[in-house]
């Protein structure tokens, strides 16, 4: 009964041992041993396979024009607004205007007790009509001191030839030239005296437009059409210059602010079209005004006026309103890419796997322009290039392509 179990033991003891240490001659005993031939032949597959390279999807993507939205938070602010503020001094007589009316352009806002500035306007048109009353008998004096010279001028004349001939003396031509001398000095004096008649008439208009001006400040109008944003200074209130009567602002056109940042300040220009949507979701349409020049030192940032016309019917747009800008910015050249087709390299940079040499693998950074439901808009990759939608993550600069172009059907 002993001897079996050792007899099982030996063989497979003897099993072991020929399939450890003696697989060659099973191997050849069996007739499963591998010719040199065939060894070679499959190592030269592997060497092709790693010839033909790794299989890509690559998509032959064309630049195109694109509008660049550019969304901008700003606020809304009244187009005019203007504090009216007196020019003299005095009581206002007119009745209190509240705040909230729509006034028209030249309404009267405040009226001022005229005082004595009625009296003085009159006696500044008299003293205008005194000085204009005076001025023919400047000019008759003028004529008359010529006339005193042109005779002076005469007997010096006739002296002088007298006194060739030995018919007069030496004294009367002396007497001759110093009545020329003093009718010339006549002729001046009356000459002055026009120059001082023309100075006192205007100085006389200069007073009479200085009192009917004193009379027209004594009426604050308004400049434009509007709405009165304060209630006008109340009956018997004194006024003095720079004391204000009320605050007049336009909302007709509306303007809405915003501020845009130094990287997109570039893309806007007056007149382009711009889309307001306000915080109570009411959407308007208007057009780009002004883009400044400067940017404001703390924020490093441009501001942007839009000018938003309300139709006729709709209610007014009021100042401070919170409102969101998207104003359609220059058009820009970019290309439409699926947003898997986006990775990064080994510094971190977003970009593109690209075909770069027609069979190998190159990468190539990129910036987002903007994002919509068929892909992504990017720029940096030229008029036309080859991008590796599929199987970029697994190629690396260099890398042996199989390629399979995808025509551009985004």
């Amino acid at each position: 009964m002993r001897l079996f179990p050792i007899l099982t033991a030996l063989l497979v003891i003897a099993g072991l041992f020929m399939l450890v240490f003696q697989r060659d001659t099973l191997d050849e005993a069996a007739g499963v041993s591998e010719t040199p031939t065939e060894v070679s032949d499959s190592a030269q597959d592997a060497d092709e396979a790693d010839k033909v390279g790794l299989s890509v999807v690559v998509l032959k993507s064309k630049a195109r024009e694109i509008e660049t939205p550019i969304v901008i938070r700003g606020r809304t602010e009244a187009t005019r607004r203007v504090e009216l503020r007196a020019e003299t001094s005095g009581q206002v007589i007119s009745d209190k205007l509240s705040k909230g009316l729509t006034v028209a352009k030249g309404d009267v806002m405040c009226r001022l007790d005229p005082g004595t500035r009625e009296a003085s306007l009159a006696e500044a048109k008299a003293r205008l009509a005194e000085a204009t009353a005076r001025a023919p008998e400047a000019e008759a004096r003028v004529i008359e001191a010529q006339a005193r010279l042109d005779e002076a001028t005469i007997n010096l004349t006739a002296a002088t030839k007298l006194s060739e001939g030995g018919f007069a003396s030496d004294t009367r031509v002396a007497n001759a030239r110093a009545g020329v001398e003093t009718a010339r000095a006549g002729v001046i004096s009356a000459r002055s005296g026009a120059s001082s008649s023309d100075a006192a008439i205007q100085s006389a208009q200069a007073a009479v437009a200085g009192a009917e001006r004193e009379i027209e400040r004594l009426e604050i109008r308004a400049p434009f059409d509007g709405e009165l944003e304060t209630d006008t200074a109340d009956i018997g209130t004194l006024l003095q210059p720079g004391a204000q009567c009320a605050t007049l602002v336009q909302y007709d056109p509306v303007r809405v602010v915003g501020f845009v940042s130094e990287l997109l300040v570039d893309q806007l220009s007056p007149g382009l079209v711009a889309n307001v949507r306000l915080a109570s979701g009411r959407a308007l349409q208007g057009k780009v005004t002004f883009v400044a020049d400067t940017a404001d030192p703390v924020t490093r940032t441009f501001r942007v006026d839009v000018e938003v016309q309300p139709a006729e019917g709709e209610a007014p747009v009021r100042a401070g309103q919170t409102a969101e800008i998207i104003a359609t910015g220059q058009g820009t050249t970019a290309h439409l890419l699926p947003q898997s087709a986006l990775t990064l390299d080994d510094n971190g940079d977003l970009g593109v796997r690209i075909v770069a040499d027609g069979e190998t693998a190159g990468f190539q950074t990129v910036t987002v322009v903007r994002d919509s439901l068929k892909g992504v808009w990017v720029t940096g990759l030229g008029d036309a290039s080859d991008v590796i939608i599929i199987g970029h993550h697994y190629v690396t600069d260099g890398s042996e392509l199989n390629i399979t172009y995808q025509e551009a059907g985004l």
